[in-house]
């Protein structure tokens, strides 16, 4: 069993930084990478960004240029760092721990609580 704790999140005004931290514990073995999602107040949960152990990396269109995930080696923490925060960006994030195919990102660990960050305009 896996368990993601988020934390990190709060009320900025736009254009302000956040980093938002994931601890990742549990059997992890065999998740060699790891994913940031939002949620949106009323809309779906959409990946973010997503990182492999190998340095591959993976960013949603909204997000590029803005946001930098990291992982540590062992994978039990996975960092998220918002720059350049939009209205837009506010939601409940979350991290997963999961595996790559191909280019797309797979989460496994399941969900934890998330972490609510909101931007004023």
């Amino acid at each position: 069993q896996v368990q993601v704790v988020e934390s990190g999140g709060g009320l900025v005004q736009a254009g302000e930084s956040l980093t938002l931290s994931c601890g990742i514990s549990g059997s992890i073995w065999n998740m060699n990478a790891a994913g940031w999602y939002r949620q949106p107040p009323g809309k779906e949960r959409e990946l973010v960004a997503a990182t492999h152990a190998s340095g591959k990396v993976y960013y949603a269109d909204s997000v590029k240029g803005r946001f930098t995930i990291s992982r540590d080696n062992a994978g039990s923490t996975v960092n998220l760092q918002m720059n350049g925060l939009k209205p837009d960006d506010t939601a409940v994030y979350y991290c997963t721990a999961g595996t790559f195919m191909g280019n797309t990102y797979y989460p496994s660990s399941g969900w934890g609580q998330g972490t609510q960050v909101t931007v004023s305009s």
